[in-house]
């Protein structure tokens, strides 16, 4: 029997009356999933990544989820009929892809749908690039811990602690044998815009005390170090080496002329 003819067999109905029964053409059947979206574990991740982050550029995105720019528009092409999310462009730089209610109903994070607000759309890019930044480091490769974005943060804290400061993301480092990092959860701060030296101290004072996390990391735009490096220095010995002041890499800024 040739492989065409094997092929043949493995996808034709065959019963007892085969002879005299009338066959059954592909175009009159109908799949049960007919109409149904089939998602591969690189969609279920976008659609998480942009749900976590109130939306995603497209060339972070991409970024994320290793893929060119032809393949991502593919993907969000996919989301969109889907129902699950929304692209376009919302200010300089690249489009953007959100979640719409269904996106957020699938994805069971239940956070507030729709594109992301426009003022906040260069600190929403500058914590997805820490995000990755972070993840592309062979102690993330090695040491295996997960981001824990502001919005999961928010969603976890009672009402009547909100007014506390919330940091922009942490990790959490899984208790992992031989990991110098095991158990530890980290804060971590991006600051495009300089705020005052005494704020930036006491943000940092009150991440740092009581013990709630083993490191403090702040990746800044160069106009905001300044303030962010004095305010550390400002802090008691002890604390001090508690706190890490990094640049933000090129890509947490959007493209100009894109």
């Amino acid at each position: 029997m040739t492989m065409a003819a094997q092929a043949h067999d493995a996808v034709t109905p065959v019963t007892a009356t085969a002879a005299t029964a009338t066959p059954v053409t592909a175009s009159r059947r109908r799949r049960v999933d007919a109409g149904v979206v089939q998602l591969s574990q690189r969609d279920i991740d976008g659609l998480l990544l942009c749900g976590e982050h109130s939306g995603a550029p497209f060339d972070l995105l991409a970024t994320a989820l290793r893929v060119g720019p032809e393949r991502l528009s593919a993907l969000t092409a996919r989301w969109r009929r889907a129902g699950f999310a929304a692209t376009g462009r919302l200010g300089p730089g690249p489009k953007w892809c959100w979640l719409t209610r269904d996106g957020m109903t699938a994805t069971g994070l239940g956070f507030r749908a729709g594109p992301p607000a426009l003022g906040r759309l260069a600190h929403l890019r500058a914590i997805l690039a820490a995000r990755l930044w972070m993840e592309a480091s062979p102690a993330w490769r090695d040491g295996r811990p997960w981001w824990h974005s502001e919005r999961r943060l928010l969603a976890g804290r009672p009402a009547a602690d909100r007014a506390e400061h919330i940091p922009d993301a942490e990790i959490h480092w899984p208790s992992i044998d031989g990991s110098p990092y095991a158990g530890q959860v980290w804060a971590i701060e991006v600051e495009l815009t300089p705020k005052s030296a005494g704020r930036t101290t006491r943000i940092m004072a009150g991440l740092l005390s009581p013990m709630e996390y083993a490191l403090v990391i702040y990746l800044t735009a160069a106009r905001a170090r300044p303030v962010v490096t004095r305010a550390a220095g400002s802090l008691p010995p002890g604390e001090q080496s508690r706190v890490v002041v990094r640049d933000l890499p090129g890509y947490a800024f959007a493209p100009r002329g894109s």
